[in-house]
Parts: C-alpha cells; structure tokens; sequence
C-alpha cells in the first residue's frame, strides 16, 4: 500500500486527502479512514464518503474504524460484524485494523473516542483474544490488531509483549503505533525503543505515526496522543530504527488529522524518503482459528471497575499519578464535548475539574452508554436539570432556559435575505453580559495559566454572577447551527435594522451603496450573517 494519510470523512475537517492528492498525486498512496461500521450509515454521516468510494480507483482506501471492540464487557453482535465485513468488501480495504481497546457500549463512544485499553496482564490478554477472533472469524480479509494507548499502568506485562502474545493467540497481524508505544513507555519510566528486541516486527503490517504532546508531573512524563499536533523527534528516530526490522510491512500511515495542507504535505515528504517500497507483493495471508468461548466476558465489574477509575478516580491502587494523568485527559476531551452543545452552561455548572468529575461519576453519564440512543449534550442537560431541581441557581437556570431556546430556534433554519442558515430571533431576557463574561473569562484563565502555570477557577464566579443579573429583554440575536451546536451573535440596533432591511429583500450591494447602511451592513458581512454573492 505504500505511504499514507488518515481522515475522518469530515469536509471541514484538513487536511482534505482527495484535495492534497490531486494537487500533489506522488505525496502519498492512500488513504486510511474511520467511519460507522455501516456502509449505509457511513454514506449517511460521512460527508466525504462518496468522494472516497468515487475516488478509489485512483486513491487505495484501508478501514480502520473506530466503532470496533477488541476489548470489553460484550462482543460485537453479528449484525454489525456483517455491515463491517461488506463496507470492507465494497471500498477493497486490503485488511481491517483497530486499536486494541473497549470503544463503545451499545453502540455510544467514549466521548472522544477515548478507548479503554485492556489491563495488561493474564485476564486482559483472555479477554481481547476472545474479542479478536470474533471479529477475525466474520471478516474476508486479515484484521489487524494495534497496540492501545496507555498512560497509566494496569498490569505487569509490557504493552509490547502483551501484543506479541496477542498475536500468537490469535494469528492476526500487528500495527505498531509508535506514539502510543512512546506513551506506554513514558509511562513505564523506559527508553523510547525498550522491549523491541523480543517483539515480532517481522509480523508488523502497519506502521502509524501521529502528533502528540508530552507534559510532566514531578518525575513523571506522560505521551499524550493527539493528532492535530506536530509529529515529535522520537517517534521519526523510532521509525528509523524498526524499519530495517518490519519484513512484511506494507504501509505507513501518517495521521495527520488536523494539519493544514502544507504542514502535511512537508511531514509525508520526509516520510516517503524514509520508506523502503518498492515493486509488489503477494497478497496478505490469514487465518480463520475457532473463537475461544471464555470467562472475561461473563462479568462486567472489572470492566466498570476500570471505567470508574477513569472517570471517577474511584478505586485507584495502581499507579494513583497515572490515572490522574488519564482522568484530566478525559475530562478535558468531555468539557470540549460539552462545550460544543452548552457552551455557556457548562462553564457555570462544570466549570472546574470537581465539578466535571461530579458530571462524570454521576448517573445521567452512566446512563450515556445504557443502549437508550441518547447523546451527550441530552445527558449533560438531565444532569443541570437534576441540579437545579435540588438546588435552584437563577443564573445556572437562565443559561440553560437560554441555550435551550437557541438550539430550539436555530434547529428551525435560516431565513431568506441572510447567510445560509442564519436566523433572527429574540429572547425574554438580555443575556448579553454573560455571553461577554464567559468569552472574557476563557481567555484570562488561558493566558493566566500560561503565566502561572496554574489553573484559577475561582474566576468563573464572574461569570456566575452576570448570569444571576440578566437585562431587561428583548435581546435579539442571530443564530446558525453549526455541527454540533449554535453560534450566537447579539445584534444591536444598527444590525438589526440591516438584518430586518435583508429579510425584506433589500440586496448586499444596494445595503453598502445606501451610506447610513454601509458600514453596518460590511460588519453583518464580515460576521457572517449577510452573503454578499446574494446566494
């Protein structure tokens, strides 16, 4: 398969693959993505799915989804295990592959598809056997099984040799991931390439490398991946040294989810010049072994045990930093979750690290990923709800009536005269200063901790106290529904007037020759709410 570059089937999402290849057609040989098991349920939520199944005769595409078990409490359900086979049979994905890791319960991710690795010892090893071979047994090409990102230690088996036997147990072929490897051995307190000389990289298939971030606490450092930043020096010197050792390698991939064009286009020409393809080779062989019926899979505690360490710090024995380290990880990626959806919201009720570990540990969290269909922000929303039923806060309670309202509001479209999908509306109360409070907050509390190296969050009781003290109403705003949730834009009078002029038919270039409507009219137009093009 040669060189090749990750995505995500999102069409804001850069780099753009198909984009990047036609322009640059000898940077890379394919593209690795991730997408619903489903074919029909990826063409559904994937907007550039199409463009990769019309492009596949120029562009080679792997799979390697991100809705796969290879670890937890339950085994994928032959349904899903019948829709991943056919997608892989229809775009020609040369293997399935995926990271070791518990990624969904009933159908609901992680929240940022942060995975659950295995613990690395006896029973963790039993249980992704049992998981692998399942998989393996449904699908027509091999399936190859990634080693997961691990930050805080479970278990006494180095993730190295956890995978080897992973891979003798089950005959499936391997992905080294060097960041997460990096992470595991940062982890571990060893050097960058420790316990390779006893892993089988003759088995090694696929090789990925990603950006990442390495922060410290006391002695300790901790890898954590992230593919929007710049790939690090190690991982490219680690790359040097198991290349020569991968004998059956067939492709690297560069996930560079997040970098702009140019920065990715320079990072894969420093990969082409380090890899050895050249010619073809025989296609992949596999085997179909007889799935182990075992007990990992017949008790869920150990399983939430892990979960609630994760997310709760509860019962934390085991390398108590680690799992901190892991825990404010989650978190993080769960206020950006959140945030998307309940901007406002959750800056007033989970605005510090005790308060989303409340959220977390709670039971509307839980209830995420009991089969009922429900999404984050609808859980995040019941457990404000449950709060101010306990205990009314007026500010807490006009964020939220607020942000209901505009959700409500956007989800009913644009209107004619304006940007696409931009509406007009007013609300009862002027919520205008904690719109300001909050935007001002965010950015002290980040420059803050740039200086101090601390995290202030007394600072959101600001926020809280604007909330508590709305104007008189009616506030009138302009709405859009973005991806996940709703951009807001407070109009005042002059804006106003230019919107209504709009709605009215009154086009963008007749606004900006009419003097007394010019200058507001380049203001809605640089805002986004007018389209000067009259599209």
């Amino acid at each position: 398969m040669g060189l090749g570059l990750s995505a995500n089937l999102d069409a804001r999402a850069v780099p753009n693959p198909w984009q990047l290849h036609n322009r640059h057609p000898d940077l890379f040989d394919f593209v690795e993505y991730s997408a619903p098991l489903a074919l029909q349920e990826a063409r559904r939520h994937a907007p550039l799915m199409a463009t990769l199944e019309d492009s596949l005769g120029t562009l080679p595409a792997v799979f390697h989804p991100v809705h796969l078990n290879l670890h937890g409490p339950a085994l994928e359900d032959p349904k899903s295990l019948e829709a991943l086979a056919e997608h892989a049979r229809v775009v020609s994905s040369p293997w399935v592959g995926n990271d070791v890791g518990w990624w969904h319960h009933k159908g609901s991710a992680f929240p940022g598809y942060l995975y659950v690795a295995p613990t690395l010892d006896a029973r963790g090893l039993d249980d992704a056997v049992v998981h692998a071979l399942h998989v393996q047994a449904s699908l027509e090409v091999p399936l190859l099984l990634e080693n997961p990102a691990v930050t805080a230690r479970r278990g006494s088996k180095h993730v190295l040799d956890f995978m080897a036997e992973l891979h003798l147990r089950t005959g499936c072929g391997l992905i080294l991931d060097l960041g997460h490897l990096l992470a595991f051995q940062l982890t571990a307190g060893l050097a960058p390439d420790a316990a390779l000389d006893g892993f089988p990289l003759d088995s090694v298939i696929e090789i990925h490398l990603a950006g990442g971030t390495v922060g410290a606490r006391g002695d300790r450092r901790f890898y954590l991946d992230d593919h929007t930043q710049p790939v690090r020096e190690e991982l490219f010197t680690l790359l040097e040294k198991v290349l020569p050792r991968c004998e059956r390698l067939r492709a690297v991939c560069f996930e560079g989810d997040g970098h702009p064009p140019e920065i990715a286009a320079a990072t894969l020409r420093r990969l082409r010049q380090l890899l050895p393809f050249g010619g073809t080779r025989e296609p992949l062989a596999h085997e179909i072994r007889t799935p182990e019926i075992g007990a990992p899979l017949s008790d869920e505690a150990p399983y939430w045990r892990a979960f609630d360490a994760f997310y709760g710090e509860r019962e934390i024995r085991e390398d108590p930093e680690g799992h901190r380290a892991e825990t404010d990880h989650r978190l993080a990626v769960l206020a950006e979750q959140i945030d998307r959806t309940w901007p406002l919201t959750r800056l007033l009720a989970a605005g510090t690290r005790a308060q989303l570990l409340n959220f977390s540990r709670s039971p509307e969290f839980k209830s995420f990923f009991d089969g009922t269909d429900r999404e984050l922000p609808q859980v995040f929303s019941a457990y404000v709800r449950r709060r101010l039923r306990e205990q009314l806060d007026p500010g807490l309670e006009a964020s939220l009536a607020f942000e209901s309202w505009a959700l409500a509001q956007a989800s009913l479209g644009g209107e004619p005269g304006l940007s696409r999908g931009v509406r007009v509306a007013s609300f009862p109360s002027d919520l205008s200063e904690l719109q300001f409070a909050a935007r001002g907050v965010r950015k002290q509390l980040a420059a803050r901790a740039w200086g101090s190296e601390r995290w202030e969050p007394g600072a959101i009781e600001s926020v809280l106290q604007a909330a508590r003290r709305p104007g008189p109403g009616p506030w009138w705003v302009a709405l859009r529904r973005s991806s996940d949730g709703v951009d807001v834009v407070g109009l005042d009078s002059e804006l106003l007037e230019i919107l209504r002029l709009a709605r009215g038919g009154t086009s963008f270039a007749k606004l900006v020759a009419e003097p007394r409507c010019a200058d507001a009219a380049i203001r809605a137009e640089r805002l986004g709410l007018l389209d000067p093009t009259g599209s």
